[in-house]
């Protein structure tokens, strides 16, 4: 498979949670739900530390925990010294004789053992305090209202007219650069948000997720109250009610935009119960290991899958003469095709299309790239495609390739420009400290000309006045 030349990263939980303020976890290990989300993220090994000083009040010394492993085990043991400092699990402290040991965080520690052992409070209200809901869902129902739901937001991402979200969605996708908007125009789809759909509906939700808790402190939300209300979800029971009592305004207004992203069902805004869905139910339990499937919680980019959220693996066929046909029934992927090529007719089950130039160069400006639309087309190509090698036309890719490389051409640079020298040594002498800085652009030794970079014009410059000075 062909490497994106453009890269959509998404952090995993760990990766998450390591650039939040120590004073903020400190606040999210108060919650029960949210210690033991982190714990069932770790790697084994981690694992295996954490439960062997749960119950420790002093701290162990450094050489005895390197014990626990053998030699040639080492590196693992390293990495597993970095996730759970890294995550304010445990510190380091000065033993009696100048020893280092380790103790586990105290917070997290008191609410992991209440998570494993129970104790303390309900995490969430039932709705049974409420009685029966003569308006109850069934699993079934609840799982097609989430993909019913999110699926609206890629079909808004894609431009299908029928697809309409609130504005505070649509700034959203905006701010994570998934779509951009011009002055008094709908927002279009951009290179990002274009690979955002090649993702699984996993990696999707968990990406999402990560850009609404970005702006979630400027929309006067508190970071700590909402994300340990996502564990808790996390932690919920399908096709069970659980009551809205006791919830803050901010918490009720996060719970409306969970409504609009198919993680909650609520039949109405006043409503006094919710459903979690599948998707909220599944977000935190799978965001490392979709993510990473190492031991560790290594950088990494979210998951590219062939078979995305709407689920139709390998419908599409491209014939050498730029025809499409893709069999398919899903409106999502109908309008994905339509990104990079004009439909000719729609019948059924199958549409066709043709690739043109002007539909590629039409979303090369949007900015989705050659390689992107190339990687789509392989990743969804038919069974009867596969079996051929290779599995796209040459022709088709290459002239994809072709039609983007029509508009980079030219490559703009920045410069200074330098002219009227009056000799050829006087020229050469600036070239040369030009070139030394690393800042030259270009040159024109015929005719005494040369651009630098306006970064290294103050220096090249500065230069210039001393030599004229001599």
């Amino acid at each position: 498979m062909m490497k994106l030349r453009v890269q959509l990263q998404c952090k995993n939980l760990h990766e998450y949670l390591r650039e939040l303020s120590p004073e903020i976890l400190d606040r999210l290990y108060n919650h029960p739900a949210t210690c033991l989300a982190v714990y069932r993220e770790l790697p084994s090994l981690a694992k295996n530390y954490v439960i062997r000083m749960l119950f420790l009040d002093q701290p162990l010394p450094q050489a005895a925990v390197a014990l626990w492993v053998k030699k040639d085990s080492q590196k693992d043991h390293d990495d597993c010294v970095s996730v759970l400092a890294g995550l304010r699990l445990w510190h380091s402290q000065q033993l009696q004789g100048g020893l280092q040991g380790y103790i586990l965080n105290p917070v997290f520690k008191d609410n992991l053992r209440i998570a494993l052992l129970g104790g303390g409070k309900a995490w969430a209200d039932d709705g049974s305090t409420l009685g029966p809901d003569r308006h109850a869902r069934d699993i079934d129902s609840l799982d097609r209202y989430a993909m019913e739901r999110w699926e609206v937001i890629l079909h808004f991402m894609v431009g299908s007219p029928s697809a309409a979200v609130s504005q505070d969605l649509a700034q959203l996708l905006v701010q994570a650069g998934l779509m951009k908007s011009e002055a008094g125009e709908a927002p279009y789809i951009t290179s990002a948000g274009f690979q955002f759909l090649l993702l699984d509906t996993a990696s999707q939700l968990w990406y999402f997720t990560l850009q609404y808790l970005k702006t979630a402190q400027s929309r006067g939300m508190d970071l700590v109250e909402i994300l340990s209300f996502l564990f808790q979800l996390s932690f919920s029971t399908l096709g069970r009610d659980y009551s809205v009592e006791g919830m803050s305004e901010s918490l009720l207004t996060f719970l409306q935009h969970l409504r609009e992203f198919g993680l909650v069902f609520q039949r109405k805004r006043k409503s006094r119960r919710y459903y979690p869905t599948r998707l909220a139910i599944t977000l935190a339990a799978g965001v490392t290991t979709s993510s990473s499937s190492s031991s560790t919680s290594s950088s990494s980019s979210c998951n590219l899958s062939s078979t995305p959220g709407a689920g139709d693996a390998g419908y599409i066929v491209v014939e050498t003469n730029y025809r499409i046909y893709a069999y398919t029934n899903s409106e999502l992927q109908i309008a994905l095709v339509a990104l990079f090529s004009e439909l000719l007719y729609r019948f059924p089950n199958v549409v066709v299309a043709q690739v043109t130039r002007e539909s590629v160069q039409q979303a090369i400006a949007n900015g989705i790239t050659a390689q992107q639309i190339i990687h789509f087309l392989r990743t969804r190509a038919h069974p009867v495609l596969l079996k051929q090698t290779p599995v796209l036309p040459p022709t088709i890719t290459d002239q994809i390739r072709l039609w983007e490389l029509e508009r980079d051409r030219l490559q703009f640079t920045e410069g200074v420009l330098y002219n009227q020298f009056l000799s050829q040594a006087d020229f050469e002498v600036l070239r040369d400290r030009a070139q030394g800085l690393g800042c030259l652009v270009w040159q024109d030794v015929a005719h005494r000309v040369m651009v630098v970079t306006p970064q290294g014009h103050s220096e090249v410059k500065r230069f210039w006045k001393r030599q004229k000075s001599h």
